[in-house]
Formats: structure tokens, C-alpha cells, sequence
């Protein structure tokens, strides 16, 4: 004791701050996921390395031989690239501005810091490789040993971890018993929807038995199964099911092989879908009619 006070409250006030200060820098320190020293997803870098990869000659046309750009500057896909600019002497690139808006799209696709869990590595990637099932454009990537795609990795790997909120679900319901009406439905002067997509790799709208006028359970989960790959839940503007029909000077894409189905994205029936895909259960609105489906 000294002047009459004990020793031990001290003693157990600086234990209180010792372990105070050990949790503090436990906190500050980096975790399992992240790595110290790291950086965002880097623009020049991107632009330096990963954006030629999008020009690069393949050797032909058609999946798995023509340039990236070839489809994704012209399709509403997830990878929606600006289209070109060419200079007086034929040569193609991108301006700075461009590239931004590039850059920004790739970088919704991507895991950073984890390239095998990045969408954008694995479209074109074989799935004996650990590729994802399907890609429109085809393979172009055999293995992750190939130049191109190392260095779409380290690129992806150089920054910093970020998890991303997960999308929403797709109601299949909703799909069922609303979205796979509009594909029946006729609208003057053009074709239903059904009429090209009934088969091949872009069947969402697969032959109706004889018989019958609407599709049953199992074979709409395979329409479904095939319609939500041209879908990117959250993301209406993304999604080739709303983009391929809608009219290029209203966002749409710039080829379709039918019909332009929505002149607006004001259309009622454009506008259910894009809520749909949003994650919600609107109306059903199939042409310009209301009726069951939703709510």
C-alpha cells in the first residue's frame, strides 16, 4: 500500500488497457480476405493490359473465333462495350471516356481479388478448367496457364477484396405463369416470340406439344432454364431478354434477327419485365392487357 491505497485497482486498470489495446489491433489488422498493401481495381491497368484483350484477332468469326468486341459492343450483354471509334486511317480504339465506361461495366463483373470467382474470367474459359457452363461467344481459353487470361487475373487479383450483395432471385412462378404469355402473344404487323425461339441453343420458347396451348411444369422450367441465361437479375439494361426486342434508339441492342417488340422502356409490358428482373412480382401485363400472374 501506499498512502493508505492499495496497489491491485491500478494494477487491474492498466491489464483493462493492456487488453484494450491488444483487441484495438487485433480489429485494425488485415483478416483472412484481405491483404495489406492492396489497391481498388486499377483504370490504367485495366486499360494498359486487359482492354487490347477485347480487340485481339482470333483468327475468324462465330463463337470462340471472332474479337470479343465483335458481340459485346454491339449486344446487350452483361459486358456491354462502347462501339468503336475509327480514325481517318481505318484504325479502331476507344477514347478515354470510352474506356472509363468500359471499365466500369467489367468491374461489375469481377470478384476483386478473386479471379476464379470473377463471372468475367470464367465466361470464356472451358469448364474442364473451371470455366462456367455457357458462353454465347464460345471458349477462347483452354486453360488458366493462357497468357491472356493470367493477365486478366492479375489484374483482378491486385485489388482489394470486396464482397458484392448477392442478386436477386427470379421468380419462376412469375415466369411460368406471366412472362412466357408474352412470347405467345402477337403484336400487329410481327411475329410472336415463339416463332424463332422454339428450339436451338436460344429456345427459351420450346415447341407446345400438340394438343395443348401453353406450356406445362417441367417444360417451363426448361424455357426458364434457358431464358434466364439472356437475363442479369437486378439488372434490366444488362439483360438480353429486354434489350434484343427493344428498340435501339431506346437503349436497345443494335441487331436483333425479329422484331423490335418495345418501342420505349416507358412500354407497360417492357416495364413489368424490368420489375421482374429486378426481383418483384409486378402485374402481369402481356401486349397491352392486365390479367393474372402477379401482384
Amino acid at each position: 500500500m501506499r498512502s493508505g491505497v492499495p496497489l491491485r485497482p491500478e494494477t487491474g486498470s492498466r491489464r483493462r488497457f493492456g487488453r484494450a489495446l491488444v483487441l484495438a489491433l487485433m480489429a485494425s489488422a488485415p483478416g483472412p480476405s484481405e491483404v495489406m498493401g492492396q489497391e481498388p481495381l486499377s483504370f490504367e491497368r485495366y486499360r494498359e493490359t486487359v482492354e487490347p484483350i477485347f480487340l485481339a484477332d482470333r483468327g475468324g468469326w462465330g463463337p470462340g473465333r471472332a474479337p470479343c468486341v465483335t458481340c459485346h459492343a454491339e449486344q446487350g450483354t452483361p459486358l456491354r462495350l462502347q462501339r468503336l471509334r475509327e480514325t481517318d486511317e481505318g484504325e479502331v480504339f476507344w477514347s478515354e471516356e470510352d474506356s472509363r465506361r468500359n471499365f466500369e461495366v467489367v468491374s461489375r463483373l469481377v470478384m476483386p481479388g478473386d479471379p476464379d470467382r470473377s463471372r468475367f474470367l470464367r465466361k470464356a474459359l472451358t469448364v474442364a478448367a473451371g470455366g462456367a457452363p455457357f458462353h454465347v461467344g464460345g471458349k477462347f481459353f483452354e486453360s488458366k496457364s493462357d497468357p491472356e487470361w493470367q493477365t486478366m487475373a492479375d489484374w483482378v487479383a491486385a485489388a482489394d477484396p470486396v464482397e458484392r450483395p448477392a442478386p436477386p432471385r427470379l421468380d419462376f412462378d412469375f415466369f411460368r405463369d406471366c412472362v412466357q404469355r408474352v412470347f405467345l402473344d402477337k403484336r400487329p404487323g410481327d411475329v410472336e416470340c415463339i416463332h424463332c425461339h422454339e428450339s436451338g441453343a436460344r429456345g427459351f420458347a420450346r415447341h407446345i406439344p400438340e394438343g395443348r396451348d401453353f406450356w406445362d411444369q417441367q417444360e417451363s422450367r426448361g424455357n426458364f432454364a434457358i431464358a434466364r441465361r439472356y437475363v442479369e437479375p437486378g439488372e434490366p439494361m444488362m439483360s438480353r431478354l429486354l434489350t434484343h426486342p427493344l428498340a435501339p434508339n431506346a437503349g436497345g441492342d443494335y441487331f436483333h434477327g425479329g422484331p423490335r417488340r418495345w418501342a420505349s422502356m416507358d412500354d407497360p409490358e417492357w416495364q413489368m419485365l424490368a420489375a421482374w428482373v429486378r426481383g418483384e412480382t409486378p402485374e402481369c401485363i402481356v401486349g397491352t392487357r392486365a390479367g393474372a400472374g402477379g401482384g
